[in-house]
């Protein structure tokens, strides 16, 4: 009988002490955990260390970047990449392990459904539900690609879902949730205007009010109550934002 293929998980850090030691806890079935770190100035290196993993320390080039390299970084063919506030639950890693013992067979990268947790609960409607990203692939046949945010794998090869779940803890509070998207929108549109994209009065009109739209209505955020409208609102206020520096660049006026 062939041995288990080997699996790294691979982790980009910054400031994360609070949450790093119960994402490398979680990860722990896996062969080697690399974390890179971009110059934490809390002791978010020292713990990573302290649970075993190997801490790569290295400048902030983007999430794209950051992520390739900690692929780049891994020993291992098979990759499991985990944001720091994130945790692999015992059902995915269950499914996980039993992948790993048949080697992986048939597909050369899987995608995940995450769970995120917002206020107290976790929101299992609208659009931050199945919210589903390639997480586990074959390094061999994948790449980090798109913006340097919101990045996503390409894998060349078929991709099969899993269906346990990454729990996500993405927002300590509302303003760090607010920031975190205005920091989003601020970027996305630097870039999209970089790679020749223009933004237009419909764009910022229209797109908040779809995406808001969608997400509560169509995809049942409703549903999640309070936690479902405040989510939502957030994120179309991201996307008004998001066109509207893109407008402004278009024009000039931005920065």
């Amino acid at each position: 009988m062939n041995p288990p293929v080997k699996l790294a998980a691979c982790i980009i850090t910054r400031n994360e002490s609070a949450r790093i030691g119960a994402c490398i806890e979680a990860a722990k079935f896996c062969d080697e955990i690399i974390v890179v770190d971009s110059h934490s100035t809390d002791d978010t290196r020292d713990i990573a260390a302290r649970l075993g993993a190997r801490v790569i320390e290295r400048d902030w080039p983007g999430y794209r970047s950051q992520k390739q390299f900690a692929t780049d970084a891994a020993t291992c063919d098979w990759v499991l990449s985990v944001d720091a506030d994130e945790i692999v639950t015992p059902a995915l890693r269950a499914q996980i392990e039993a992948l790993r013992a048949g080697g992986f067979a048939g597909a050369r990268g899987y995608s995940i459904p995450r769970l995120t947790e917002y206020f107290g609960q976790f929101l299992r409607h609208g659009n931050a539900w199945p919210d589903r990203q390639i997480r586990l692939y074959d390094r061999r046949a994948a790449r980090w690609s798109g913006y340097e945010v919101h990045e996503k794998i390409v894998v060349d090869g078929e991709v099969r879902p899993l269906a346990a779940p990454l729990e996500h803890h993405a927002y300590r509070d509302l303003d760090d949730h607010l920031s975190r998207l205005d920091r989003y929108a601020s970027l996305m549109a630097a870039q999209m205007h970089a790679a020749g994209r223009r933004g237009g009065v419909a764009q910022v009109l229209f797109n908040p009010a779809w995406r808001l739209f969608r997400g509560l209505f169509i995809k049942l955020g409703v549903l999640d109550g309070w936690r479902g409208w405040l989510f939502h609102i957030a994120e179309a206020g991201y996307v008004h934002r998001k066109y509207l520096r893109l407008w402004a660049l278009s024009r000039g006026i931005g920065h």
